[in-house]
């Protein structure tokens, strides 16, 4: 079994549309402006990756059950520090400085930031990331 999409609540679509196909590079399928019933379906090489719901009126509660974070895996860290680049140019503030690896010596790692909601992201590599990282033997991506 394998994910199929992930469907994501937010406040305003439009930005929210914005902000993923330029981060992500996802494409816009579709999108639905009825009053009460916004949505929009994104791709990523042709397949339906991301699904955007305009029912939400709160920023994202990480305090509540439900979403840790959303993690997109890239082939390599020098991808990784691509999309960092991209962030740091819409002045998007990161959970950590620079690229950090998942734990001590994983060699896995990545970026970590929030959408316009609040929504905890995370873009990564599976290998590559050398260094420390912020939680020692636990997963940076669980704390932040």
């Amino acid at each position: 079994m394998n994910t199929g999409h992930i469907g994501l609540n937010v406040t305003q679509l439009n930005r929210s549309v914005d902000f993923y196909t330029d981060v992500f590079d996802l494409t816009l399928i579709t999108k639905g402006e009825q009053t009460g019933k916004q949505f929009a379906f994104l791709a990523a090489d042709g397949k339906l990756t991301l699904t955007l719901w305009q029912q939400s009126e709160d920023k994202f509660d990480a305090h509540r059950p439900g979403l840790h974070h959303l993690a997109f895996v890239v082939d390599s860290a020098d991808d990784v520090k691509k999309v960092e680049s991209k962030l740091a140019a819409m002045n998007i503030d990161f959970a950590y400085e620079g690229i950090v690896p998942h734990a001590d010596g994983a060699g896995s790692g990545g970026i970590f930031f929030m959408d316009p909601d609040g929504i905890r992201l995370e873009i990564y590599t599976e290998r590559g990331v050398l260094g420390v990282a912020p939680h020692g033997e636990a997963p940076s991506c669980g704390f932040f």
